[in-house]
């Protein structure tokens, strides 16, 4: 029997987690380094994976199958196919730097009860939600998914409510309440998705006999399970409203930016540029896998729904005075390039979709981690408590600068050779589709840059005029993934090269080809 790889991934970070949790509540700062060393070993088992992997072989790889609950035919299932190869890849990158940015974020503090800031708990349970994200990554039984796919939901509502900003305007009571709110409502929402697709799920062993994703897919495709039209799309709807939850598409976008703003800024990286691509993500292995017909059924009013969240969610940016919050209506907007280019049924917007979310993830990252490193200097979230930041402080103002261009998917950068597959391959299907959604990318231009000019120019105010630069730790957080943006943005073909062929399975799946050029005939 080979090495269970899959599972080693996904259970080191879980063991991890435990152990972390159990480390004695005076040794604090071993607790830090134990969280760190499981998070880079995790990155090692996740590149081996990564090297692994043939491109060019199966469609699902290093799989893994055991009896589970075979009385419901419920099977610990696991395999990947190069969407779920780069996204593991990307989370075990990504833990590391959330961990180190996050390093005194859970210190006690003198002005609160060091009870509910228990170091510890801060970091096992972000090796939690690491765990949990890989599986979901890795699972190819549906009722295996949908349970990590809940379950990661109980560790983010207590980093959430239990670790808030510290540099929130008001008491200390007036911030628990706000804390609270948020979490709750980001809990509230997930859950009522993921009940929903619990009824689906259910829908769908009865149809099927079985969760394997692979049995049902082939099943559908060889003509042995016939579901009826109806039957179908009442499926796919369960399935995606969960997916489409955790995305987030409007209008079921609106716990992300309370979630985001009381969260501390390692943790909102963790919402957005990791948990939340598990509902992308979902969309691609599951709702076009399992419900082609129904898919190209929902496409039409999908593409609106994502074209509203580009246009809806940039505007938002623009008129926030809140910088995580922007940030986080900034995201709103990028999930739906990324929605839209799964929706558009065409390999240049699939492969421009999931090579999205790897490099949203990224460039998400390195501006709210280094948002995070301004904030915590200055103790205020709003834009106009800054000013003239980039005399005193040239670095931090200059990565804040690179993490905002790759936001607005400048050129060279890494975003915008994704940003540029998805507008192609949406505008060869659906022209009016590709053509109002670049308005997004003028509205990106517009509130990043009016960002950067309020908080990093002009005079410096008084408050900002001993704000130190960045420190050694900060550095070695972002000065990695700035590295990632410029390099996978003038070569991303490493990527590419992975995720191309899972992008023609699902091409096949749906029974998509894309449109031929209409070119006129020479005269």
């Amino acid at each position: 029997m080979s090495f269970p790889l899959l599972t080693a991934t996904a259970a080191l970070p879980a063991l991890g987690a435990i152990a972390t949790a159990a480390v004695p509540a005076a040794r604090r700062t071993a607790a830090k380094w134990l969280a760190l060393l499981v998070s880079l070993a995790t990155l090692v088992l996740a590149v081996v994976v990564l090297v692994r992997f043939e491109p060019g072989g199966d469609r699902y790889q290093l799989t893994e199958s055991h009896a589970w609950i075979a009385d419901f035919g419920v099977r610990y299932e696991l395999g990947v196919d190069g969407i779920g190869v780069a996204l593991i890849a990307l989370t075990a990158l990504l833990i590391p730097f959330v961990i180190l940015a996050g390093w005194h974020d859970a210190d006690p503090l003198e002005t609160r009860s060091s009870r509910w800031r228990p170091t510890q708990g801060f970091f096992a349970l972000i090796l939690a939600v690491e765990a949990m994200v890989i599986l979901s990554f890795e699972a190819t039984d549906v009722f295996l998914f949908y349970i990590f796919f809940e379950a990661m939901l109980i560790p983010m509502y207590f980093l959430i409510g239990g670790f808030g900003d510290r540099a929130h305007a008001g008491t200390d009571e007036n911030a628990a309440a706000q804390r609270s709110y948020a979490a709750v409502k980001f809990l509230l929402y997930n859950l009522a998705g993921g009940l929903i697709m619990l009824a689906a799920v259910i829908g769908l062993y009865v149809v099927a006999g079985n969760f394997s994703l692979q049995e049902i897919a082939e099943a559908r495709a060889n003509g042995t399970l016939d579901m009826a039209t109806s039957t179908e799309r009442w499926l796919f709807l369960g399935f995606f409203f969960a997916f489409a939850v955790k995305a987030p598409l409007w209008p079921l976008h609106t716990w992300l930016p309370n979630a985001m703003g009381e969260a501390t800024a390692p943790v909102a990286v963790l919402i957005t540029a990791v948990v939340d691509k598990v509902g992308t993500f979902a969309m691609l292995r599951f709702c076009l896998q399992l419900f082609p017909e129904a898919s190209k059924w929902a496409t039409p009013v999908i593409l609106v729904l994502a074209l509203i969240s580009i246009v809806y969610g940039a505007l938002l940016a623009v008129g926030q005075r809140d910088i995580k919050r922007l940030v986080a209506y900034a995201s709103i907007s990028h999930f739906g390039f990324i929605i839209m280019g799964i929706f558009a049924m065409t390999s240049q917007g699939q492969s421009g979709a999931t090579l999205y979310m790897v490099n949203h993830g990224i460039s998400t990252a390195a501006l709210m981690l280094v948002a995070g490193f301004l904030i915590s200097r200055r103790g205020s979230r709003l834009i106009a408590d800054y000013g003239g930041v980039q005399k005193v402080a040239p670095v931090l103002a200059g990565t804040f600068l690179i993490g905002g261009l790759a936001t607005l998917s400048l050129p060279g950068l890494a975003p915008f050779v994704s940003e540029f597959l998805v507008l192609v391959g949406t505008f060869t299907r659906y022209p009016v589709i590709g053509i109002i959604a670049t308005f997004g990318i003028v509205l990106a231009a517009l509130y990043t840059l009016v960002l950067y000019q309020r908080t990093m120019t002009g005079p410096v105010k008084p408050e900002v005029s001993a704000m130190p630069d960045l420190k050694v730790r900060e550095l070695v957080v972002v000065a990695p993934l700035i590295a990632l943006l410029i390099f996978l943005g003038v070569f991303p073909k490493p990527i590419t090269d992975i995720i191309n062929p899972a992008v023609e399975h699902t091409m096949s799946d749906v029974q998509k080809q894309d449109p031929e050029p209409e070119v006129e005939a020479a005269k």
